[in-house]
């Protein structure tokens, strides 16, 4: 299981696995709790690269980044370490 520190969000950490290039069992500590349970479920199996290309460079209010932002930063660096 990978985890991840977040940085400029309301989140503190993400976990989550990498399975055959599939992203597994995300989960957010911290942040909207309802909301991240959604996204996790709804990249649940997706491939890796297809869920970076999504969820990049969106940003939560007037901040540059956003929990989202930060799983593809996570994903990203769980990438060049495999």
């Amino acid at each position: 299981m990978y985890e991840y520190k977040t940085k400029g969000t309301c989140s503190q950490k993400i976990f989550f696995d990498i399975e055959d290039g599939k992203v597994k069992n995300v989960e957010f500590l911290g942040g909207c709790n309802g909301n991240l349970k959604g996204i996790a479920a709804l990249i649940e199996g997706m491939d890796v690269d297809a869920v970076i290309e999504r969820v990049e460079g969106i940003r939560c209010g007037m901040k540059s980044t956003s929990c989202p932002d930060q799983l593809a930063k996570a994903l990203k660096q769980a990438k060049e370490n495999i």
